[in-house]
């Protein structure tokens, strides 16, 4: 059942539509997790549900649409925002909306290894060009913005320090910033990528690292381009770190959640 988040994600949906003078339609719920997803006939309403916990005004959703529109416009196949009615980030109870055209895929189908791996390399390099300013810091003023605006366990803030201090030099380039195999869509045309929101620039562990942790070790395998065991391992420690931090971010919104998120703490000082 709907709950609030969703509840408003999709009433400022439709108001955008309407603002812009688009013809009222049926909405079809697709997604109602991190960002609700809302169906109005040939577009997709993309609003923050559970990240308004964690972050709060357009910057991503900003980053979202250039960073996607940049890739479509240089032929990577990723769900492209929309131009007519333009993108936005438009706004409605102060929630910012973004338009999207609708990408037929199948939410069954789940790729090979080589293929997630080789198209995740394509973004890459075309990222490799993209001329926008990007965070710097990514997942880890994510994480400091979190542990600082909500009372959580305090081993998570020490926990932090330590493992930023360990991070090893890098070289940075732009990155995917959340590049696990469920952000890769099946479409008729083939795999597409989607979900910009976290690009920043910053070393290819962090996201051979999701890919790794989130797929396996043969996503790693089939990548054309390896990174260093030492970074691998660092960047796969912040990222789980993250991954208990966002548990108790998802527990706030679905409190009958909490102790999933303390068992995942317990699991990770343990």
């Amino acid at each position: 059942m709907a709950d609030d988040y969703t509840r408003a994600a999709v009433r400022a949906a439709r108001a955008v539509t309407a603002r812009l003078g688009l013809p009222d339609r049926e909405p079809e719920l697709l997604h109602e997790r991190s960002n609700v997803l809302v169906r109005l006939g040939p577009l997709v309403a993309r609003v923050p549900a559970t990240t308004r916990l964690a972050r709060s005004g357009p910057a991503w959703q900003e980053r979202d649409v250039a960073v996607s529109r940049f890739l479509t416009e240089r032929g990577v196949r990723v769900v492209s925002p929309s131009t007519d009615p333009p993108a936005g980030p438009h706004f409605a109870d102060e929630l910012p909306v973004t338009l999207w055209h609708h990408t037929p895929h199948d939410p069954d189908h789940r790729y090979a290894p080589e293929v997630v791996a080789r198209s995740l390399a394509e973004v890459h390099a075309a990222l490799r060009e993209y001329p926008g300013e990007l965070p710097r810091r990514g997942p880890l003023d994510d994480l400091e913005r979190i542990l600082g605006r909500h009372d959580l366990d305090p081993r998570l803030g020490a926990e932090l320090s330590r493992v930023e201090a360990a991070l090893p030099d890098a070289a940075a380039q732009p990155l995917h910033g959340d590049a696990h195999p469920g952000n890769l869509i099946a479409t008729p045309a083939g795999p597409c990528w989607l979900d910009f929101e976290d690009t920043w620039r910053g070393p290819l562990a962090w996201d051979l690292g999701i890919l790794t942790t989130q797929g396996g070790p043969e996503y790693l395998d089939a990548y054309p381009a390896s990174v260093a065991e030492d970074a691998l391992r660092a960047y796969t420690e912040l990222r789980a770190l993250y991954a208990v931090v966002w548990r108790f971010v998802i527990a706030m919104r679905f409190p009958h959640r909490l102790p999933e998120a303390r068992s995942a703490l317990d699991a990770y000082f343990s």
